[in-house]
């Protein structure tokens, strides 16, 4: 299948569960298409770039691995998606890389995941946190940051700022989310 062939293909498509899945099903039988969806998720400013990042999300959840030879070209166009239904995708695939990288098992994105690509993930996910962003591109977002602060450890003075100051003006799910993240950050201390 030609790029141009995916893109008409990922137009047709809606965002129910079956759809996402089928297509993420297409593209895990040929890994060939990944490259190829990729780079239509990151035409950022085309309505089936989100259709592209509702199926990797798909394919990154069944196969997070098959995202490892297209590290740098995801993490460093990540901050270009700005489309609500981009967004939400793009960071949940993002926390999908933070979880299997803490992950208690030996894995290959422990070694393909450099400090350059979390970098542009904390980036994103920082940029995430401030912005006017949906409920759930923020709990994927603090996910990763907490994570990741593991590591570096400026991370998570600068998370439970960002979720303290914002707490009284979120909604329920934010708030119950920063509260579990907050008591994770006090309890490392």
């Amino acid at each position: 299948m030609t790029l141009e062939e995916l893109h008409k293909e990922l137009s047709n498509i809606n965002a129910l569960r079956e759809n996402r899945l089928k297509y993420a099903q297409i593209v895990l039988n040929d890994l060939g298409l990944l490259p190829k969806l990729i780079t239509i998720l990151f035409i950022v400013d085309d309505k089936v770039s989100c259709k592209a990042a509702w199926v990797l999300e798909f394919v990154c959840a069944k196969y997070i691995y098959a995202l490892v030879p297209y590290l740098d070209e995801f993490t460093s166009n990540i901050n270009k998606v700005h489309l609500d239904s981009a967004v939400r995708p793009v960071a949940k695939v993002c926390e999908f890389l933070a979880k299997t990288y803490y992950s208690k098992q030996p894995n290959t994105i422990k070694k393909m995941l450099l400090p350059k690509h979390k970098e542009l993930i904390i980036e994103s996910c920082f940029d995430w946190m401030i912005r006017d962003e949906k409920i759930a591109v923020k709990a994927y977002s603090m996910n990763s940051l907490y994570l990741f602060g593991k590591d570096y450890e400026w991370i998570h003075p600068e998370l439970a700022q960002i979720l303290e100051q914002d707490f009284p003006n979120q909604s329920p799910g934010y708030k119950a989310r920063a509260k579990h993240i907050l008591k994770k950050i006090k309890a490392k201390k």
